[in-house]
């Protein structure tokens, strides 16, 4: 990675803190966003608090996609960062109005010391409540000093005006005064007449007086009522958006910081909820502004049909919506009751509801036998599809080959849903319809044999768009993932390939059809080079001029989003 001359002098430029305050005041505001971004590389809290208190743009983005190479932000900088963000709000050289804190969290304990999804989220509700407990104080606000500026002028309009009216009065007197003066041959008669003449006049500026008056009030009304309608965004100075954590811990925390109004206002793009129940969801849900929210992941929630149900209506109402995602959420239709069909009709209603959906995972929800009905209520093909520990059935196969998903699917995951001879022509159809849109596909744990991944190969090299391919925890022989990785080397668009440990490298003593649990349990023979089957796999690789591919058996440190 080549820096830039900037980068390189924006970072010794922060790297002294001492002397910040005799260059941060005549520093160009071009130049900010690339001393931030010094200040968070090199580790810098203290210069990062300083830019962000006079950040002079309306808008700062922090986080986004990284690069490779790239780390999260540091703890103590986040920190920094959004102290500084609440000192700004009574700093008039501050112009920040929108905070874009999306995609910025990292992994707990990672490198370089990031702050979590969920460390975050409780940073950012307690800078909510800090900043709103810290505009009571006798300190004016941004938004303060030009409301108060506003009503001054105002003010000083209504003195000018009144003024003027008293001067058009006085005036009017002194020419009555005058032309009575001049006219002292005039009849009693006339007299008489001209004094009800002057009366007349001095009742025409009362009137005119009261008029304006009335004109006023009017005004003042209209904007009165301007006001009260826009009275939940009034006092918000800055507009601060994220991706929201939530557990039973921390869902105190943000139910107050976004129930409350004051100066700072949280937005949400991706809410992710674990161990919460239904009616928390609901509340938090009916918190968040309906326009902004692109996703909504609930995990290890106890929701059952009748909860999902009661949610899917609720998450309706936000018209971006495009990802859900139910993880291990207590849904079992394997057990038959009465209302199992109306509770699936319930299901498939409120699928249909979601117009944006473009993003489904169902995780371990066990809804063999189900698919068609529970897919083909969506209006949009779906262009993310996560199935994994489902217990899908040849049906579901069946349907999901001939599905409108099929044409448009991106991501596809079938981990850990058994594969065998009556369900591999649906799979083959599957991938033949898929195959000019697909670039990740996952089959972990599906149950492959050498004999079924041979039927399946000439498929797989016809996806000509794949990018990564997850073929973990399968039996597979050293013979069978040579030609895994020979058919590979045929795909021009493949850059990652997850593939199972063969057999030969287990200790004896494995079932001749091991279960995906039994080959992540049992243990590796420590006497046989773990780097053997790495370099025989990686030298056809070479031979075949494809050293772009990367090749792993690493699966918990496997992630496909790294493929650029």
């Amino acid at each position: 990675m080549v820096l830039s001359l900037v980068s390189l002098c924006a970072k010794e430029v922060v790297r002294d803190h001492s002397s910040s305050h005799s260059w941060l005041r005549w520093m160009p505001k071009d130049l900010y966003r690339a001393l931030l971004e010094a200040a968070f590389s090199t580790c810098r809290p203290l210069a990062v608090g300083e830019l962000v208190q006079r950040w002079p743009e309306l808008t700062l983005r922090v986080g986004g996609r990284r690069k490779p190479g790239h780390t999260a932000p540091n703890r103590l900088c986040i920190q920094s960062m959004l102290l500084a963000v609440v000192r700004g709000l009574t700093d008039h050289r501050c112009s920040l109005e929108v905070l874009d804190l999306c995609g910025v969290q990292g992994d707990e304990g990672g490198m370089g010391d990031p702050m979590g999804g969920w460390s975050l989220t409780v940073a950012l509700c307690t800078m909510v409540l800090k900043a709103r407990v810290r505009t009571r104080r006798p300190q004016r606000t941004r938004r303060e000093q030009r409301k108060e500026g506003d009503q001054e002028r105002k003010r000083i309009s209504a003195l000018e005006r009144e003024r003027d009216l008293k001067r058009e009065r006085g005036q009017k007197k002194r020419d009555g005064e005058l032309n009575s003066n001049e006219s002292t041959n005039v009849s009693e008669r006339t007299e008489s007449s001209g004094s009800v003449s002057e009366e007349d006049l001095s009742k025409g500026v009362r009137r005119r007086m009261e008029m304006e008056r009335k004109r006023e009030r009017t005004v003042l009304g209209s904007s009165e009522r301007e006001a009260e309608e826009k009275e939940v965004d009034r006092d918000v100075v800055v507009h601060v958006r994220a991706d929201l954590f939530v557990n039973g811990r921390s869902w105190e925390r943000v139910h107050s910081a976004l129930s409350t109004s004051g100066p700072l206002k949280l937005q949400c793009r991706y809410l992710r909820v674990e161990e919460i129940s239904v009616p928390s969801i609901r509340t938090l849900l009916d918190l968040l502004p309906r326009r902004g929210l692109l996703g909504v992941d609930i995990r290890y929630s106890s929701l059952g049909v009748g909860g999902l149900a009661e949610l899917l209506p609720l998450l309706s109402t936000f018209p971006a919506l495009k990802s859900l995602r139910l993880h291990y959420c207590n849904l079992d239709f394997r057990r038959v009751h009465p209302s199992q069909s109306e509770a699936l009709g319930e299901l498939s209603q409120g699928l249909a509801r979601l117009q944006e959906l473009r993003h489904l995972s169902l995780t371990a929800l066990r809804l063999p036998g189900q698919l068609r009905v529970l897919l083909s209520s969506l209006p949009h093909p779906l262009e993310i599809l996560e199935l994994p520990y489902l217990s899908l059935s040849p049906a579901d196969f069946a349907y999901l080959s001939c599905s409108h998903h099929t044409s448009t699917l991106q991501q596809l995951d079938l981990s850990e849903n058994r594969l065998d001879e009556n369900t591999l022509p649906s799979i083959r159809r599957l991938l033949s319809q898929a195959s000019g849109s697909l670039q990740h596909l996952s089959l972990s744990g599906c149950g492959l044999t050498d004999g079924l991944l041979g039927l399946l190969l000439p498929s797989l090299g016809g996806c000509r768009a794949l990018k990564s391919l997850a073929l973990a925890l399968n039996p597979l022989s050293m013979a069978g993932l040579m030609d895994l990785v020979k058919m590979a080397v045929r795909m021009p668009s493949l850059r990652q390939l997850l593939y199972p440990n063969p057999l030969e490298d287990y200790q004896p003593g494995l079932p001749d059809l091991p279960s995906s649990a039994q080959l992540l349990d049992w243990p590796l023979d420590e006497t046989s080079d773990i780097n053997l089957t790495s370099n025989k796999l990686n030298r056809v690789l070479i031979d075949n001029g494809r050293s772009d591919i990367f090749l792993t058996c690493d699966l918990l440190n496997y992630d496909k989003d790294m493929v650029e």
